[in-house]
């Protein structure tokens, strides 16, 4: 039972999967956006959350979802299956490097390992969900530059101190940082996640701030107000 992460209009298995649901990866769920998306694509899926509650918030839209992890995606696709969205949801078992579709993507989102240079995890799976060298960012933006459509956007959640090296990383192949949210613990602590927007073109940058507990144990009405559609709790 403790596998079992349920939501308000699905349900998600985590087992066999390396990385479980994390608040890093509900945040970007409920906030990443484009203009009216079609096609949206999640990169390194997991347990496929990021993917279901996009395909909840935005019943339009067709939803892929890649996954290297061989019972991830399994799992993944089970979940898909199990869902209300079945028919909109589309696992993929792949490297993106090499997933050949011929598609291109209003919104490409992702919850991606970003632990560059540090100690990797003994255990393999882990460490190839959460470990990454800076090469990863730099083939996840050409593959957005080529992927998305021209008024599309890349989303990620990353740490804040890896923010100025992927705007760099970025840039060099033609994406440009135009929006960011900075995601505190509390009003008075220090930034530790932002979600970074990429466009083609140049834009003025925005950039929010986001609290997720009010204090301890208590979360902040604007965390609740924006997962309320999904936790039963709220």
């Amino acid at each position: 039972m403790g596998n079992i992460f349920q939501f308000k209009q699905f349900s998600v298995n985590q087992e066999h999967c390396a990385m479980r649901i994390n608040t890093d990866g509900v945040l970007l769920g409920a906030t990443a956006s484009t203009t009216a998306p079609e096609r949206i694509l999640d990169i390194g899926t997991g347990t496929g959350v990021i993917a279901l509650m996009l395909a909840q918030r935005f019943p339009q839209a067709q939803v892929w979802a890649v996954e290297l992890d061989g019972p991830a995606a399994q799992r993944a696709a089970l979940n898909f299956e199990a869902s209300p969205f079945a028919d909109r949801l589309h696992g993929v078992h792949s490297d993106i490097f090499h997933w050949k579709a011929d598609l291109q993507f209003d919104l490409i989102v992702s919850n991606p390992p970003f632990y560059i240079n540090s100690l990797h995890n003994p255990d393999e799976r882990r460490k190839m969900a959460k470990h990454t060298d800076v090469e990863f960012f730099t083939g996840l933006f050409a593959f957005g530059k080529a992927k998305l459509q021209q008024e599309g956007k890349m989303q990620l959640i990353v740490p804040i101190e890896i923010r100025e090296a992927l705007s760099a990383e970025a840039n060099a192949v033609g994406l440009h940082l135009v929006e960011e949210l900075q995601i505190r613990s509390f009003v008075d602590s220090e930034v530790f996640r932002t979600i970074l927007t990429f466009a083609h073109s140049p834009q003025v940058l925005r950039c929010n701030s986001f609290v997720i507990y009010q204090e301890k144990a208590v979360h902040a009405e604007g965390y609740r107000q924006l997962l309320k559609d999904f936790f039963l709790a709220f």
